[in-house]
């Protein structure tokens, strides 16, 4: 899965605009904009990959072709914090939505995931490897079409201290890679090199 996640990334702060002073009155410098810290209430910055598309078959001489996209949030230090990828096996109508959080995270109290402010879909956690903890949603045609019109994609869950943890993931270039073609599988491994 870890294959799956592109190097190339980018930080979801935005700069916003400043705010028009009046003729008589120097420019004033811009205010500062909010970092994602103060936006997700004391959380750190968190850096981006793109949405990315890979389709592979199993080894097998009948094997059918699985689609992957997918999206890694990572603090600067490049620790993960977040993964998200949807599934896609060829001819098959079951989609998958796997989130991964980090270990450490309360087990009991499984994930949610939460498309702009709609109804958030809650499922438990399946197994934790030693890139994080996995959780599964069935990714229904109505699910995929709201990922490609929403803007955030917020996945939740419990820290070890009880603590609640939103991550949210933009959405904003989902729509463009979903329906874009895939990338080679040799070109991803090149750009994680890099």
């Amino acid at each position: 899965m870890a294959a799956v996640i592109v190097g190339t990334s980018h930080s979801v702060a935005q700069q916003g605009a400043p705010k028009a002073q009046p003729k008589a009155k120097p420019k004033a410098a811009p205010a500062p904009t909010p970092t994602p810290q103060a936006q997700q209430g004391g959380q750190p910055d968190l850096t981006y990959s793109f949405w990315t598309k890979v389709c592979q078959k199993g080894p097998e001489a009948n094997a059918k072709q699985v689609c992957f996209l997918a999206r890694d949030a990572h603090l600067e230090s490049g620790m993960p914090v977040a993964l998200v990828v949807l599934v896609e096996p060829e001819g098959e109508a079951k989609k998958l939505l796997r989130v991964t959080l980090p270990l450490g995270v309360s087990l009991q109290a499984g994930t949610r995931v939460i498309i702009d402010s709609g109804q958030p879909l809650t499922g438990p956690y399946l197994i934790c490897l030693s890139n994080g903890c996995m959780a599964e949603y069935e990714a229904s045609n109505e699910l995929v079409t709201k990922m490609k019109s929403g803007q955030t994609l917020h996945v939740q869950g419990i820290n070890g201290s009880g603590q609640p943890i939103n991550i949210p993931m933009p959405l904003s270039d989902f729509a463009k890679a979903y329906d874009g073609p895939p990338i080679d599988p040799k070109e991803l491994e090149q750009q994680e090199k890099k």
